[in-house]
């Protein structure tokens, strides 16, 4: 399939580089880069938040009652 790209200069200088590395013309320096971006994508951990049971139950179901519990009747 022949396709023209505009690089940015940061993808072109590692494009310029890998060819200079191994060789090679520009479209197989960018379906290698290309091919390590999609793998090393699909590599990466879904993140997961970590939680700690703090002992403390809240209703929120009336949002004044949670307020004066968390911050205690004194507060403005």
């Amino acid at each position: 399939m022949r396709t023209t790209v505009v690089l940015d200069n940061d993808v072109a200088a590692a494009v310029a580089a890998l060819r200079r590395q191994r060789a090679v013309g520009v479209s197989e320096a960018v379906n290698t880069l290309v091919r390590a971006g999609l793998q090393a994508k699909s590599e990466r951990k879904a993140f997961e938040q970590r939680t700690h049971h703090l002992g403390l139950r809240v209703d929120v179901t009336n949002v004044a009652e949670a307020l004066e519990q968390l911050d205690g009747p004194d507060h403005p």
